[in-house]
C-alpha cells in the first residue's frame, strides 16, 4: 500500500510538474524538480496540450459570435502565445537564429544559448505568427474547425517527448546546464506511454464532442486519424535535420518543433479541406 501510494504521489506530482512548466495556467501546488519527477512528467505533456487546445477550441467557438473573424483570430493567436509564456516560441526563435547563422555546430549552439533575439529569429517568429494567425482565420471560418486547434497541441507535445527520448542532447559533456539537459533519463517507453495518452485524448476529444462515430465523410475524422503520421513526418524531418547540423537537440529545438509541428498540423487540416476532402 506504501508503494501504491508512492508512486501515485510522483505521478501526481510529475502531472503538476508538467502544467507548470509547460504553460501559464495557475497551478499553485509545490512539487520537487527532482529527475524521478520531471523524466516522469513528459509522459504527461499531451495532457498539457489537450487542456490548452479546449481552451483554445472553446474560445475559437466564442470570440467570432462577437468579434468580426481576423480580430477573433488575432486575439485566439495572443492567447495561445500567452497560454504557453512563448516558451516554444522564443525556443522557434532561437533556433532560428541559430541554424540561419551559416556559423559551425559549436557557434550555432553558442548563438542559441544567447538570451537575445537575432534579426533571423525576428523574422522567424513574424513568419510563423503570420501563419498561425492565417490557419487560424480558416479554422474559424469553418465547421468544426476549432477541433483542430483542439488536437494540434496534443500532438506537438507528444512529438517533443519522442525527440527527448529519441535523439541526444546536443549540450552533453559541455558542462552547460540548459533546459533539455534536465531530460536525459527519458526513454522510449517515456515516449510510448505519452503517444498512448496523446491518442486517449485524442479519442476523449472526439467523443466528447460529438464528432466520433457520426462524421459522414472523411471529414474531420480523416484528418484526424492522419495526426500520428503527419507528426512523425514533420516532427522526424525537423529532427533528423537539427541532428546533422548541431548533433543533437537542445531545449530550444525542442520548442522549435512543438511550434513547427502544430502548424504544419494546421497546415495539412487547411489543404485537406481547401482540397474539398473535408465537409
Amino acid at each position: 500500500m506504501l508503494r501504491l501510494r508512492s508512486v501515485l504521489t510522483l505521478h501526481a506530482q510529475a502531472l503538476i510538474a508538467a502544467f507548470q512548466f509547460l504553460s501559464v495556467l495557475p497551478i499553485r501546488k509545490q512539487v520537487p524538480f527532482t529527475p524521478p519527477v520531471l523524466t516522469r512528467s513528459v509522459v504527461y505533456y499531451p495532457v498539457v496540450g489537450a487542456v490548452i487546445g479546449l481552451l483554445l477550441a472553446f474560445a475559437a467557438i466564442l470570440l467570432p459570435r462577437a468579434l468580426p473573424v481576423p480580430a477573433a483570430a488575432a486575439l485566439l493567436l495572443a492567447a495561445w502565445v500567452g497560454l504557453t509564456g512563448a516558451l516554444h516560441l522564443d525556443g522557434w526563435m532561437d533556433t532560428a537564429d541559430g541554424l540561419l547563422s551559416r556559423q559551425d555546430r559549436e557557434r550555432a549552439l553558442e548563438i542559441m544559448k544567447d538570451s537575445r533575439v537575432g534579426a533571423m529569429g525576428a523574422v522567424a517568429g513574424m513568419l510563423l505568427l503570420l501563419v498561425k494567425f492565417s490557419l487560424i482565420v480558416s479554422l474559424l471560418e469553418a465547421p468544426e474547425g476549432w477541433l483542430a486547434l483542439a488536437v494540434a497541441p496534443v500532438w506537438s507535445r507528444w512529438w517533443m517527448v519522442h525527440a527527448i527520448a529519441c535523439w541526444p542532447y546536443a549540450r552533453a559533456g559541455s558542462g552547460s546546464g540548459g533546459l533539455g539537459s534536465l531530460f536525459r533519463e527519458v526513454k522510449r517507453g517515456h515516449s510510448l506511454a505519452a503517444g498512448l495518452l496523446a491518442l486517449a485524448a485524442t479519442a476523449l476529444i472526439l467523443a466528447g464532442t460529438g464528432s466520433w462515430p457520426d462524421a459522414p465523410s472523411f471529414g474531420a475524422i480523416g484528418w484526424l486519424a492522419s495526426l500520428p503520421l503527419a507528426t512523425l513526418l514533420a516532427g522526424g524531418t525537423a529532427a533528423s535535420y537539427i541532428g546533422r547540423r548541431l548533433g543533437g537537440q537542445t531545449g530550444d529545438t525542442y520548442g522549435a518543433m512543438n511550434e513547427g509541428v502544430e502548424t504544419f498540423l494546421l497546415l495539412v487540416w487547411a489543404a485537406a479541406r481547401h482540397g474539398g476532402m473535408m465537409a
